[in-house]
């Protein structure tokens, strides 16, 4: 069974919860993901398409209740991917992720096979 997962985020919204909260990119976000942003101009926009990656992948594995931290958006020279870690490695999904973002809004789409 295959099923697909979508997100969309405005990326201001993300932002202003960021300052407004500091600690929740640490409970939203691994330090690989955070990392990553933080090297980027506006690492907003990089937190928020993989904020939307990890929603799409929770909505094509119907998931009721999972952690933020058992699915890892990894960066690399390919594109993304999906890890999936602690309680979510067991389940063996394929999980396939594509990620977008401009000035305004970011969206992820995840096919899980």
């Amino acid at each position: 069974m295959s099923a697909i997962g979508l997100d969309l985020l405005e990326i201001d919204r993300l932002e202003r919860a960021l300052e407004r909260r500091p600690r929740l990119a640490q409970r939203l976000f691994t330090d690989a993901e955070r990392a990553y942003a933080a090297s980027k101009a506006r690492p907003a926009q990089h937190l928020a398409a993989r904020f939307c990656a990890k929603e799409a992948v929770a909505k094509a594995l119907r998931l009721q209740a999972w952690s933020w931290q058992d699915i890892e958006v990894v960066g690399g020279p390919d594109g993304a991917r999906v890890v999936l870690r602690g309680g979510l490695a067991g389940l063996g999904a394929d999980v396939d992720v594509s990620l977008t973002h401009s000035r305004g809004m970011a969206g992820a789409v995840a096919l899980v096979r």
